[in-house]
């Protein structure tokens, strides 16, 4: 499951839009959390968290205090879920099964993303609101409208470009 791209959709009629899942490549979920420099201090939230492999790596491979994955479909919830489990990440490691608009986001001191444009104009001013001085966040494909980005970075692989754009409480709006 974890190399598969899926572009299983998620309708949130109320919004009037569609949200696909397409996961984050591990080398480019490895950047996310290099540019926002996660270490053993860091609660990092992933937005949109899918199979979890964000929050799992920020654990294991940068040793972050806490990880908590967000995520609105139930199958990738319980996929998410067991790999931390079949990690041993419980105490570290949260998936929560909910609605990326309404779950609190004040403990984070990192966030990631690979949302759509619609999707993160809903969130910008939640996260405008819940995020402390400092704060970074580091979304994949997509700029956030009004936001000046702290450092934009593009990654070239074997069959597309990635563009990072990290923006932080405090500096960028």
């Amino acid at each position: 499951m974890w190399g598969a791209l899926e572009f299983w959709s998620i309708p949130f009629p109320e919004l009037n839009f569609t949200v696909p899942y397409v996961p984050t490549p591990k080398h480019v979920a490895r950047e996310m959390l290099k540019l926002a420099k996660v270490g053993p201090q860091d609660v990092v939230y992933d937005l949109g968290s899918g199979d979890g492999r964000i929050p799992i790596m920020a654990v294991e491979e940068f040793n972050a205090k806490k990880a908590v994955g967000i995520e609105i479909r139930s199958d990738l919830v319980q996929i998410a879920r067991e790999e931390v489990r079949k990690r041993g990440l419980e105490g570290r490691v949260e998936i929560i099964q909910g609605d990326v608009l309404e779950v609190p986001l004040g403990e984070a001191t990192v966030v990631t993303m690979f949302l759509l444009p619609d999707l993160m104009e809903l969130l910008r001013p939640k996260l405008e609101k819940e995020l402390r001085e400092g704060a970074r966040i580091v979304s994949h494909e997509y700029p956030m409208a009004k936001w000046k980005p702290v450092k934009v970075v593009r990654l070239e692989d074997k069959y597309m470009y990635h563009t990072l754009f990290l923006y932080e409480v405090g500096k960028s709006f």
